[in-house]
């Protein structure tokens, strides 16, 4: 039909990693290739006649561009822009973006995916920071023992003096919370010494950071767990495991303040890279928070030791937990904007490819 912009090869544009759209002079959609279609996770066919904002949410600074590029028909590039498919809003996608013009008014739209090209290069820089901190963590939990020595041995002194059963299982709690503290600063202080691994099913521990920060939450925040039952077991340090889960928790219980919600969930993901290694299958286990979200001056620093926006904070909790997560070959992930939050705990399984 004339007066219209040529249908563009399908054959050939299928074929790119390239996610390639053509919009009307009205910003509504005319053609996808098969590489935009899986980025909005939407067929071409119920893509096509809607507009792109009702597509992909992130999306005003195309529509910003898309208007530009009609007026001065000159193509505009934009870089690293944060958009996620409305079909997927828990889906972020880093993107590089071309407006070109075309004939009659429309638009070609290319969108180049960079979520896992930006997640490696930060996965390497969380990864860079453990050989930093370790050294200040180990010089640290050398001032963490002897307190804890003191407080167990309160509380066995005050277990002596309780006239009953049901008052005595409190400082039960005590001293062994004081005991797998002591541990976990015994290897802290130890030569680098690989963790104790033992299979465990992960739902276990996890269970108990979460009644712990039950007990810790104030009454208006809510703490709900989605587990995945077929989450395989793992051989991991189950003290390390809990310390490093909890310091997540009680950030995330921090974070919402008096009212507000916590999750913990479990996934199994396949092809993750950490760092370098590329794994097959790797554990998840996200905490997610409703809070203000993490300050833009401390992102690149976070897991530093003494890093922290929280006052009377330590800022040694997250950076025990990295050190921890990193000994069983994983690493601490996070994404942050205000009202969601998530902290997201990479367990291997030991198969490297890749």
């Amino acid at each position: 039909m004339s007066g219209e912009t040529p249908r563009p090869p399908s054959a050939l544009l299928d074929g790119l990693t390239t996610s390639v759209i053509v919009l009307g002079a009205d910003g509504t959609v005319r053609y996808l290739n098969a590489a935009a279609e899986a980025l909005l996770a939407l067929g071409r066919t119920q893509a096509t006649g809607r507009a792109l904002a009702d597509l992909l949410r992130g999306s005003e600074a195309l529509g910003e561009a898309r208007r530009r590029v009609a007026l001065t028909r000159q193509p505009v590039a934009s870089r690293e822009l944060l958009v996620s498919p409305v079909t997927r809003p828990d889906q972020q996608l880093l993107a590089d973006c071309t407006v070109s013009p075309l004939p009659d008014g429309d638009v070609l739209l290319e969108l180049v995916d960079q979520t896992l090209p930006s997640r490696r290069a930060r996965g390497a820089k969380l990864l860079s920071q453990v050989g930093g901190s370790r050294l200040m963590v180990r010089s640290l939990a050398h001032e963490i023992k002897n307190p804890l020595g003191g407080l167990r041995g309160a509380a066995q002194l005050l277990e002596r003096e309780l006239p009953s059963d049901t008052l005595r299982e409190y400082t039960t709690v005590i001293i062994r919370e004081a005991d797998r503290l002591a541990a976990l600063v015994d290897r802290l202080l130890g030569p680098g010494t690989a963790p104790k691994r033992v299979p465990l099913n992960l739902h276990e521990p996890i269970e108990h950071v979460l009644r712990l920060l039950r007990t810790d939450a104030p009454p208006g925040v809510d703490i709900d767990r989605d587990y995945d039952p077929s989450l395989p077991p793992l051989a991991v340090d189950r003290d390390q495991l809990i310390q490093a889960i909890l310091n997540l928790g009680r950030n995330a219980v921090q974070a919402v303040g008096a009212t507000g919600r916590v999750a913990i969930r479990t996934r199994v993901l396949s092809n993750v890279t950490i760092g370098s290694q590329a794994h097959r299958v790797v554990a998840s286990i996200a905490l997610e928070d409703d809070g203000p979200g993490v300050p833009a001056e401390l992102r690149d620093s976070l897991f530093y030791p003494l890093v922290t926006g929280r006052p009377g904070g330590t800022g040694l909790g997250l950076a025990v937990a990295q050190e921890l997560v990193t000994r069983h070959g994983g690493l601490i992930e996070f994404d942050s904007r205000a009202g969601h939050t998530v902290f997201t705990v990479l367990l291997p399984y030991g198969d490297v490819h890749g």
